[in-house]
């Protein structure tokens, strides 16, 4: 029987067991996170952001993809619709994986659903979709626990390191080899998410029209390669056998493997 929900606050009933167990499936992340939340910390304050504007997009944002994306458009003083369709498109993905959870927050109070889509990520997706893909009760203290544990040590990882990186900036020598690091951090979280063809397609032809257009005015040729991606990983997945997983929350499904990367 699903158990009642709150009416107030920010948070909802939440289990302390799966709250445990969220936390322990995302540490195995915590530090390629903190790498590449570092990184992005110095690249803002380096690009000529002042401190206080940068601390205020890492809180604000919460995207390392779309503050990387968008930080070229920003020093070159590119129109500020294009920097909005920018981020928009490179972070269309968390409307499908909301509306992919939405039956496990959508009875909790707006205020709750806010705070949730806000600490919602790609990490934490994915390991939430491999925990409950086989619950037929949607929205419980559970449920609740698993992802706020996960989400509280990816929020933590990076707003902390990006808050060191924005701090450290300019003054990081390039000695540390924080570009080489990021890069590396970044492919420990992502290669074992591209094992499947539709997503490595879809990867491949986004690199390779990204580097094709590099030239493109105004950082348009991103906007490009991403559409292509997307469209890409789309159509393939739509061409997978029958009795292959289609589903967002079935795809996310296969990334993990008892909450450890596969």
């Amino acid at each position: 029987m699903q158990q009642p929900t709150t009416t107030s606050g920010l948070l909802p009933p939440i289990d302390s067991v799966a709250y445990r167990e969220g936390v322990k499936a995302m540490m195995p992340f915590a530090f390629p996170i903190c790498v590449w939340g570092l990184v992005t910390g110095v690249a803002m304050v380096n690009a000529g952001l002042s401190i206080p504007i940068s601390i205020l997009i890492t809180l604000t944002v919460f995207a390392g993809s779309a503050q990387l994306a968008v930080l070229p458009l920003l020093i070159t003083a590119t129109p500020l619709p294009v920097v909005w369709v920018t981020a928009l498109l490179v972070n269309l993905r968390f409307v499908i994986f909301a509306a992919a959870a939405r039956r496990s927050f959508v009875k909790l109070p707006w205020p709750q659903r806010m705070l949730a889509g806000y600490l919602n990520g790609d990490l934490g997706f994915a390991l939430f979709s491999r925990r409950f893909a086989d619950d037929r009760e949607h929205g419980n203290p559970q449920q609740w626990g698993y992802f706020y544990g996960g989400a509280v040590v990816n929020w933590a990882a990076w707003m902390g390191a990006s808050i060191v990186g924005v701090l450290v900036g300019a003054s990081a020598p390039e000695a540390w080899g924080l570009n080489q690091a990021a890069y590396f951090a970044l492919l420990a979280v992502l290669i074992p998410m591209v094992h499947r063809a539709p997503v490595a397609a879809g990867v491949l032809v986004t690199a390779v029209v990204a580097i094709a257009t590099v030239h493109f005015p105004m950082r348009l040729g991103l906007l490009l390669a991403v559409v292509a991606g997307v469209v890409v990983a789309v159509g393939a997945e739509a061409l997978r056998p029958e009795g292959q997983p289609h589903g967002v929350a079935e795809v996310a499904a296969d990334i993990t493997h008892d909450g450890e990367v596969a």
